[in-house]
């Protein structure tokens, strides 16, 4: 087991942070490996074979007003790992910005700006794609920064909204195409922007693969979110 940060429990059942339960996969672990600039404990649940070489990271916020991943979360959570799988889910890495309503963190700081590739400065707090200060000034970039180099993921997802599209984020453009595919959304490229996890992963990790996935914009229906956990499912079993 990879120490991450005081264990919270071993679970059947895990409490959101509205404070209703949610099932989840028997033998799931659940961290708190970070917090927030506010103090929200950031929280990651491991299911499946610790053992496992074939690791799978999949973030449902990183904008705290693009929430829909967290639909998927749960399922996942609920769906369990495939065999031979270490899978890590992490509901919030932007706990501050999901209660605030806000895409960046309580700072004023878009998170998926902040990471070490290719960081430039720039415009002010509370702009929408406002940096920081410096690269991984954030307590939250930098927990994610400490989890994914523990952890070395083989793929990682990130889920963002409203553009309905899977991004060519520079890794495994075979695995990016097979994931759309399955979930029924077109690939595209979008732009590299300056700081973002996606492609400081994929610079830092070149034997791995992490991609966004941008959800439609508002809730997702059941029969999306029912896509997207076999999608990860699939993806995290090396289909």
């Amino acid at each position: 087991m990879l120490a991450l940060g005081a264990v919270a429990a071993v679970l059947a059942v895990v409490t959101t942070a509205g404070g209703s339960a949610q099932s989840i996969a028997t033998g799931a672990e659940t961290f708190t490996i970070g917090r927030s600039v506010q103090g929200r404990p950031i929280q990651a649940t491991e299911l499946g074979d610790p053992t496992a070489p074939r690791k799978v990271l999949v973030v449902g916020v990183i904008h705290g007003n693009e929430t829909a991943g967290r639909a998927v979360i749960r399922a996942l959570l609920a769906a369990g790992a495939p065999p031979g799988t270490d899978l890590w889910l992490v509901d919030e890495l932007n706990p501050d910005g999901v209660a605030r309503g806000t895409r960046q963190n309580a700072r004023g700081v878009d998170l998926n700006r902040n990471f070490p590739w290719r960081w430039r400065a720039g415009l002010r707090p509370g702009d929408a794609q406002y940096p920081g200060p410096r690269v991984l000034s954030e307590p939250e970039s930098r927990t994610a920064y400490s989890l994914i180099l523990r952890l070395r993921p083989r793929v990682t997802i990130w889920f963002h909204q409203p553009l309905g599209v899977v991004d060519e984020s520079g890794g495994s453009l075979a695995i990016e195409r097979s994931y759309a595919e399955d979930v029924g959304l077109p690939l595209r490229r979008l732009p590299r922007y300056h700081g973002s996890a996606a492609s400081w992963q994929n610079a830092r990790l070149p034997a791995s693969t992490a991609f966004v996935v941008e959800l439609p914009g508002g809730p997702l229906g059941a029969t999306a979110v029912a896509r997207q956990r076999d999608a990860v499912l699939a993806l995290a079993g090396g289909g």
